[in-house]
C-alpha cells in the first residue's frame, strides 16, 4: 500500500475584533445570567422540598440537603469558570488570535510525505470570514 485516507485536525483560530470581544461578552453575560437565574430557582425548589420532606421523613431530610448543596457548589463553579471567562474576554486585544475550536480534514497521504506539516493546518477567521489558510 503506498497510500492511506486519514482525517487529521485542523485548528480554527479567530481574529480578535470588537465585534468578536462584544460577542464573547455578551455570551458570558448570558451564561452568568443563566447561572445566577438556576440558582433562585434551585433555592426557591429546595425550600419547597426540604418543606415537604420535613414532614414526612427526617432522614430523607439529611439526603435532600446534601444534593441540595452538591448542586449550589457546581453552580457555583459554573458561575466562577463563567465569570474568569468574562475577565479573559475583558483582557483581549484587538488584533490578537484566540482558539475558537478544531476541524478535521481528509487527506490522502503517500510515502515520503510529512505527516507534521499535514498535522499543523490553521484557518484563520476574521469576523467569521476565512481569512488565512496556513500549514
Amino acid at each position: 500500500m503506498d497510500q492511506i485516507t486519514l482525517r487529521v485536525p485542523v485548528t480554527v483560530k479567530a481574529k480578535v475584533t470588537q465585534a468578536l470581544k462584544d460577542k464573547i461578552l455578551r455570551n458570558t453575560d448570558q451564561a452568568l445570567s443563566d447561572i445566577d437565574r438556576e440558582m433562585q430557582n434551585l433555592e426557591f425548589q429546595a425550600k419547597r422540598m426540604m418543606t415537604e420532606q420535613a414532614k414526612i421523613d427526617a432522614q430523607g431530610l439529611i439526603s435532600l440537603r446534601a444534593r441540595v448543596e452538591e448542586q449550589k457548589q457546581r453552580l457555583q463553579a459554573a458561575k466562577a469558570k463563567a465569570q474568569h471567562d468574562r475577565n479573559e474576554a475583558e483582557q483581549l486585544a484587538i488584533g490578537s488570535e484566540i482558539r475558537q475550536g478544531t476541524l478535521e480534514q481528509t487527506v490522502v497521504v503517500q510515502v515520503g510525505d510529512d505527516l507534521g506539516k499535514l498535522m499543523g493546518t490553521e484557518i484563520l477567521v476574521e469576523d467569521d470570514k476565512i481569512v488565512a489558510i496556513r500549514q
